[in-house]
């Protein structure tokens, strides 16, 4: 029985894209959270560059690999058949493009952060992807003209209007520091649908730590133990495997350095990038993530990095927070240890997702606050250590 003084465990809202359910837990910040850290930037190290570049200077870049359009990016294929005509009838009335955002490393290669939807979309439009571009649809103003038109079908003076088309371009200077980067396209990444954390990170990162994170994601390990999660449209798998990564080179301690979770993750990344971090430190980062992977499955099934509370029937999206403290947690068993001590651990942790309000706070809201993080990790390795 409950009363007005009783507690109530923190409410579970699933992220939503594209009015579909992720399959993922929303993290919120609680009304009582303390201030976020105070980073300010030292002006002298930000170097943004504007430059005017054609559609087809764009295009040949994109063609010799000198500019990268984030590759595995889901988002930058989502957009309808009709939205993308539009684009490229606005591109035939010469209206202006809004600016892109390119990051630019000390090797010159450039990445498109912001606008890569757009610049994906013209890029198959004229260059023939996904065999011969597409065919114009739904255009409002040009219906009479090149509807039903391909790229290949339009006269040359059409042809020559979308090449010759300028585009802005806002070009981060390498020597900007990576995360001083990171939070500049947080701050203007505010059109359309707004790439999450993961996405910007994705867009920044360099080819090492995404093939890393994609191999992780990729496994039938991780598959198994998250209802098939991996290739997840807004990269949530990615950013789970991240976590994963991160606790598992600093731990809580390096945590602690950062005391908030997106410079935690951006640093990891730029590790993951280097290549002085050795193949083998990589190969024992995926097989620890393997085992962490069977052993949540072993002890948990289908409801494994879920809130499972007692008497719930049913089963939750999956929860990041629960996620990296378990995985973490379980990679330092043995299954077969694991498998005697099953029914103890679960029956443990169901009662702390239905009674430790402290552990549910830490686990739903704020979830980047240093003293939630260590709590859950602390907490969630008591309990596998149940029934020894």
């Amino acid at each position: 029985m409950t009363t007005p003084d009783t507690p109530q465990p923190p409410k579970i809202t699933e992220e939503h894209f594209l009015d579909t359910g992720t399959g993922v837990e929303a993290e919120t910040e609680a009304e009582d959270a303390p201030p976020e850290i105070d980073r300010p930037w030292n002006p002298e190290q930000i170097r943004v560059n504007t430059k005017q570049f054609s559609l087809r200077n764009a295009l040949d870049m994109i063609e010799d690999g000198s500019l990268e359009l984030a590759p595995d990016f889901q988002r930058g294929r989502v957009w309808k058949p009709r939205q993308k005509s539009r684009l490229i009838e606005s591109v035939l009335l010469q209206i202006p493009l809004p600016a892109f955002y390119f990051a630019e490393d000390t090797d010159g290669l450039m990445r498109v952060v912001d606008g890569l939807q757009r610049l994906s979309t013209i890029h198959d439009f004229v260059r023939g992807g996904e065999e011969r571009g597409f065919p114009l649809k739904g255009l409002e103003y040009l219906q009479g003209t090149v509807e039903g038109k391909r790229f290949e079908d339009l006269p040359a003076p059409w042809k020559r209007r979308i090449y010759n088309t300028q585009i802005v371009t806002n070009v981060i200077d390498p020597t900007t520091p990576p995360d001083v980067m990171y939070d500049i396209f947080k701050r203007i990444n505010t059109g359309g649908t707004p790439l999450n954390a993961q996405e910007i990170r994705h867009c920044m990162s360099k080819g090492r730590s995404r093939t890393v994170l994609r191999e992780m994601t990729s496994t039938a390990e991780f598959n198994a133990a998250t209802d098939n999660m991996g290739g997840h449209i807004r990269m949530n798998d990615r950013e789970m495997a991240l976590r994963f990564a991160a606790f598992w080179l600093m731990g809580t301690k390096g945590y602690a350095k950062y005391a908030a979770m997106d410079p935690f993750l951006q640093h990891t990344t730029t590790v993951l990038d280097r290549t002085e971090e050795g193949d083998a430190t990589v190969d024992a980062l995926m097989a620890d993530f393997r085992k962490a992977m069977v052993n949540a499955r072993l002890v948990f099934g289908d409801q494994a990095f879920r809130k499972w509370p007692l008497e719930l029937s049913g089963r939750n999206p999956i929860n990041r927070a629960l996620f990296e403290a378990w995985s973490i947690a379980l990679a330092r068993y043995e299954a077969t240890d694991l498998e005697q001590r099953r029914e103890a651990i679960v029956e443990a942790a169901r009662f702390l997702m239905t009674n430790d309000y402290p552990y549910l706070e830490a686990i739903t809201s704020s979830t980047g606050d240093v003293r939630r993080v260590m709590l859950r990790f602390d907490v969630t390795a008591q309990v596998t250590e149940a029934g020894g």
